[in-house]
């Protein structure tokens, strides 16, 4: 590859006051610099290796370089790097940071969980976590009974029944579709994750139904499973469709092929992360006493353990 030269209207580094460049650019490249630093090359001997002309990388480390991914994996490469340090992930911040990463990539999945578990315990969740047994949080996607059979569950119990989506619609003073269509999904990841943090605080025995997509945050979904014992609700994507369908939404309907081949597009992409619950349960195997009598065991032997 030779040498990627500037096309004729890129700026001239001189030529580029401070404040018309982008904060995301002056930030990559100071990152540039101190990598390049870091791995003691010169601009020269980092063009050379990267195979970019050096004008290009002296506009990059001034801020004014609209560089492609491509060009910028070459870079990377060049500093036997990742894109991602390059790019600013938190995770390259610090030297512990690198060290800790470079350990972890080395680990199995088993031994990951355990290491996040020991983490969970070190931030200082330990100590809140001794009702962890008796809290009882249902996750999966809409329509695998989380709401009918958590009900069912928390009135066998005795147990408080938490709707996490209603706390969360009571906090923000509107529908959940309201949240994310007039503030966006961020806003609505911090309503649900103030609405757990509330449930978790209030309630040491308790059932809570939580949204198909808490898993999605995953210090929300941290927090679920350091302070509750998490239960899976599984079900066909053609249970999910019905269920769904019954419970009176009937987009679902408007366009079925490409509803369910969406539907079972987030079944699988959320599948590992459900699968890291402590229980699960497939309420697709019988009939709603059948689901409940599965939970109950489970739940009275999690309480028997601890």
């Amino acid at each position: 590859m030779k040498p990627l030269a500037m096309s004729n209207d890129t700026p001239d580094v001189a030529q580029t006051p401070q404040e018309t460049r982008h904060a995301f650019l002056i930030a990559l490249g100071e990152r540039l610099k101190k990598l390049r630093a870091q791995r003691g090359l010169t601009r020269k001997a980092l063009a050379k290796e990267a195979d970019v002309s050096e004008r290009y990388l002296a506009n990059l480390e001034y801020g004014i370089g609209n560089a492609s991914v491509m060009v910028l994996l070459q870079i990377a490469n060049a500093l036997r790097t990742s894109l991602a340090e390059l790019l600013g992930d938190f995770t390259t911040a610090t030297p512990e940071w690198l060290m800790l990463r470079a350990e972890l990539e080395r680990c199995d999945d088993a031994t990951l969980k355990s290491v996040r578990q020991h983490l969970s315990g070190l931030s200082g969740s330990a100590a809140i976590e001794t009702a962890k047994d008796r809290r009882i949080a249902l996750i999966g996607l809409r329509g695998a009974g989380k709401s009918s059979l958590g009900l069912m569950l928390a009135q066998k119990l005795g147990y408080p029944f938490v709707e996490l989506g209603r706390d969360i619609e009571a906090l923000a003073g509107c529908p959940a579709h309201e949240i994310q269509g007039l503030y966006g999904m961020n806003a609505y990841r911090r309503y649900e994750r103030r609405a757990l943090e509330q449930a978790i605080a209030a309630h040491e025995e308790a059932v809570i139904a939580t949204p198909g997509g808490l898993v999605s945050d995953t210090q929300s979904f941290n927090l679920l499973l350091s302070r509750c014992t998490t239960i899976w609700l599984q079900a066909t994507p053609e249970h999910h469709m019905r269920r769904v369908r019954e419970q009176g939404d009937l987009r679902p309907m408007a366009a079925s092929k490409e509803a369910m081949e969406d539907l079972k597009s987030i079944i699988e992409g959320r599948k590992a992360f459900y699968s890291k619950a402590d229980y699960s349960v497939n309420t697709s195997e019988g009939p709603i006493s059948y689901g409940l009598d599965a939970l109950s065991r489970i739940v009275e032997s999690a309480l028997a353990i601890h």
